[in-house]
């Protein structure tokens, strides 16, 4: 037994939902010829609130409120609106083969699904620590976050332990977040890295101090320099203590693990072409793979970046899993009339009462700028390269702030006097912001689809293979 639709989306993130949205947008389908299928077992949602509203002691987000929520008046994408669409949610059900010369899906169930055009859309998994040989790893208060499930048990495991200890392994966007979270529900915090500091693939030494100097005041503990090697488990396989390389035992009621993700490509490998330098499925910039009725969008797709010179990347946010789904379905649906993908990579996070954007590429020689020490920051950091800026980092700015950086960047602005720029600082951008663009083809398009209100401009839940690194293994260049 099967099913046959024209357009097929698996996944069930937020690049499937916003797939979704941009389907419904243009039309171009029947009721019917479009199916999303997932493995879980809701309507496709946003995954950034798991690490920030979710994990609220009181009024935390819960589904279908941060359900994929754009166009207009907010709408959600709940499965009322998919079934009003026209869409078909094939929920729970688990892909375990493809085959992309027949253009045929396989599920678990025994059931062949077939398709004209696929879009897939299956993310990333959470690395997890049995890949590093840690015994142990599958105790009952050992979290990961990367699905409702995961954010769930997180939620159970703070419920369980209030005025506990929990150590948070991993000094990325995982454990920068629910390192917040977790202080928030009154719970002591003690974070375990490999690294200098925190955020090493995006922060500068200057950068982390002052981040790091804020979890501090709210009493969070961090232990760099080293890694977990085991735990120690009470009769009940629960883990008590965390052991690290150094022999120091740290005690834990919970633990949280964020040591990066890994994108799902299983399916097609060996069938599609792969980038093996960046883990993912390698697409042009119409977000097609080397099979022309395949395309790839969100975690798992790499793809030429403009503003590098056609470099492709592999970009782990929600900025780049709704602009590249919503991308392929033009290109999908008017390919005459869809140029090449040209993205401005985009970085953001908010935690406490601190919120950070970043845009570009952290390459070149660093200038800082800005106020380290007010404790209502704005400072920031720009990135040199062969005379331009190639990136910019920004805490504490207002809405027009961001936008002037992200014109700087996407300009490729000109640094004439490395002396004069660092004076000038934010002001620098602002100035740019206000000239007209140069006719260079870098005008700025594209601006990125942050959401401006609590729990929906969240960062996505993405984190640095911290372990992964520091055992040898090969870290990839966000």
């Amino acid at each position: 037994m099967g099913r046959a639709f024209v357009y097929v989306i698996l996944g069930g993130g937020v690049a499937a939902g916003y797939a979704a949205l941009e389907f419904a947008r243009r039309g171009g389908y029947s009721r019917g010829e479009l199916c999303i299928i997932s493995e879980e077992a809701v309507a496709p949602y946003e995954r950034p609130a798991l690490s920030k509203g979710y994990l609220l002691p009181e009024g935390a987000a819960r589904l279908p409120g941060f359900h994929t929520c754009v166009g207009a008046n907010d709408e959600l994408l709940t499965t009322k609106w998919y079934k009003e669409q026209g869409i078909e949610l094939v929920l729970g059900t688990k892909v375990i083969s493809a085959d992309v010369r027949r253009k045929t899906l396989l599920t678990a169930t025994g059931e062949t699904i077939s398709y004209k055009t696929l879009i897939i859309a299956t993310g990333a998994r959470a690395l997890k620590l049995q890949e590093f040989g840690i015994q142990g790893s599958d105790a009952s208060n050992i979290c990961y976050l990367r699905n409702i499930d995961d954010a769930d048990k997180l939620v159970n495991a703070m419920k369980s332990c209030p005025g506990g200890n929990a150590v948070v392994i991993g000094g990325g966007y995982i454990g920068m977040e629910c390192a917040a979270a977790l202080v928030t529900n009154k719970i002591r915090v003690t974070m375990v890295f490999p690294e200098k500091h925190c955020m090493g693939r995006l922060f500068t030494e200057k950068i982390a101090e002052y981040y790091e100097d804020y979890y501090t005041s709210r009493g969070v503990t961090f232990v760099k320099g080293t890694v977990l090697t085991s735990f120690e488990r009470d009769t009940t396989g629960k883990v008590t203590a965390v052991i690290l390389k150094d022999g120091r035992h740290l005690p834990a009621d919970m633990v949280v693990v964020g040591i990066g993700i890994r994108a799902n490509t299983s399916l097609f490998e060996g069938q599609l072409v792969m980038s093996m330098e960046n883990g993912g499925i390698k697409v042009n910039g119409q977000l097609q793979t080397s099979d022309s009725s395949v395309y790839a969008v969100g975690d798992v797709a790499a793809f030429p970046i403009k503003l590098f010179d056609g470099d492709i990347r592999r970009l782990e946010h929600v900025d780049s899993a709704r602009r590249t789904a919503r991308h392929a379905v033009a290109s999908i649906l008017e390919p005459s009339k869809t140029r090449d993908i040209d993205y401005l990579p985009f970085f953001y996070s908010r935690v406490f009462t601190l919120s950070w954007q970043f845009y570009g590429d952290n390459v070149g020689e660093v200038v800082h700028f800005g106020d380290f020490t007010s404790s209502s920051p704005r400072f920031g950091a720009y990135w040199v390269n062969k005379g331009r800026i190639a990136g910019a980092f920004l805490e504490g700015g207002s809405r027009d702030e961001y936008e002037a950086i992200s014109v700087a960047v996407r300009r490729k602005a000109k640094v004439a006097n490395m002396a004069e720029f660092e004076k000038q600082g934010l002001a620098f951008a602002i100035q740019e912001s206000q000239t007209e663009a140069p006719d260079c083809g870098l005008a700025v398009v594209g601006k990125p689809t942050y959401a401006w209100h609590a729990t929906a401009g969240v960062v996505a839940a993405v984190s640095i293979a911290a372990i992964g690194y520091w055992y040898g293994r090969k870290r990839r260049r966000w």
